[in-house]
């Protein structure tokens, strides 16, 4: 009967303990939860993002060499990966001959134009002395009608010397037939040679676009960033637009979360934002709000709401200082859980616990 009483009174005092110590931390966590009420202030859940770019293939071929880890950073223009150039080398060296033919026969027209002026000039001289021996014809035929109406010279003189003429008149027509056909030639070789120019022209162009090609075979970064993942392999063939590398712009890093109308309409574009992530909870990032959205949407399910009537949000982007996260560069992590807070009075002031603490 004694051992009996004796396990109660113990029974009783664990219990007696165990609401003293129950007590004790409901005490507690309401002191915690009074001294965390944020009057004037707003929060939503998100993750830190940053812009991710695709380093992709301009040409299809095969991967010759990839320079970059998984993790690494990198500055902008450093090169990343090479293709094989085997195939665009085999072409520019194609298009060098076409360009030089096309240069020699560009000479060669313009030779052709100087022939053609030669002959012209040739020609014209040509018709100068078919001309004068029209007008000794002329004259000697004139001298001889004279004659013949004077008895003076035979009939058989007259008609030779009209014949003469008649000769010289046709020799005349011919020589200037042959100073027009020798113009017409100038101007075909002219034409000639403006289109072996233009073939120049456009073999030298095919040159410079795969010389242009050859240097898209080497793929360089196009802003710094680091390396998130490697989408190829060196061997591996790939299409036009193939995606080697991934990128993420550690320069350009940003928390989307939602707030529900009531306090999206007091949230203006600059506004100061206050991020704690779930990892350091003991680090307050100060942001800009860069983007309200317009329009109201579904409350996501990653995002919890004060109240369950609270059906439709508006996505709040805040963005993180560029100079800031070059300071820390190292440090910077996406896909990283948090909670942004906004001052969703006018006269509200930040609290102590999210006063700018950032890693030293």
């Amino acid at each position: 009967m004694a051992l009996n009483t004796s396990n109660k009174k113990k029974t009783l005092t664990l219990l007696a303990v165990a609401a003293v110590v129950a007590l004790a931390g409901h005490y507690a966590w309401k002191q915690w939860q009074a001294s965390h009420t944020d009057d004037g202030l707003a929060s939503g859940n998100g993750r830190i993002e940053a812009t991710e770019i695709d380093v992709a293939t301009k040409l299809g071929g095969r991967v010759d060499e990839i320079f970059v880890t998984e993790g690494a950073f990198v500055r902008a223009g450093d090169p990343l990966a090479r293709m094989q150039i085997t195939t665009l080398e085999a072409q520019r060296l194609e298009a060098v001959a076409v360009k030089d033919r096309a240069m020699h026969a560009v000479a060669s027209a313009r030779a052709q134009v100087t022939l053609r002026q030669s002959d012209h000039v040739a020609a014209q001289a040509l018709v100068a002395q078919r001309e004068a021996e029209l007008d000794a014809a002329k004259r000697r035929l004139a001298r001889s009608e004279t004659l013949a109406k004077e008895g003076a010279s035979s009939v058989q003189e007259l008609d030779d010397d009209r014949a003469r003429v008649r000769s010289a008149q046709a020799a005349v027509t011919a020589t200037q037939a042959q100073a027009e056909a020798a113009k017409a030639a100038i101007e075909a070789a002219r034409s000639d040679v403006t289109g072996q120019t233009s073939s120049v022209a456009a073999a030298a162009a095919t040159v410079q676009r795969i010389d242009s090609e050859l240097n898209d075979t080497t793929l360089v970064a196009p802003r710094d960033g680091r390396v998130q993942f490697r989408l190829a392999q060196p061997g591996e063939v790939l299409g036009a637009g193939g995606k080697l590398l991934n990128l993420v712009d550690l320069s350009d890093v940003f928390m989307s979360f939602f707030l529900p109308e009531t306090v999206a309409g007091r949230v203006a574009i600059g506004s100061d934002v206050r991020i704690v992530l779930d990892a350091a909870p003991q680090l307050v990032i100060p942001a800009k709000v860069s983007f309200v959205s317009s329009t109201a949407q579904f409350t996501p399910k990653t995002v919890e709401t004060a109240s369950e009537r609270q059906k439709l949000m508006f996505r709040v982007k805040a963005q993180i200082d560029p100079q800031l996260l070059k300071k820390h560069l190292a440090q910077v992590k996406t896909g990283l859980p948090g909670q942004a807070w906004v001052l969703a009075q006018p006269d509200a002031q930040w609290p102590e616990h999210l006063q700018v603490k950032l890693p030293e």
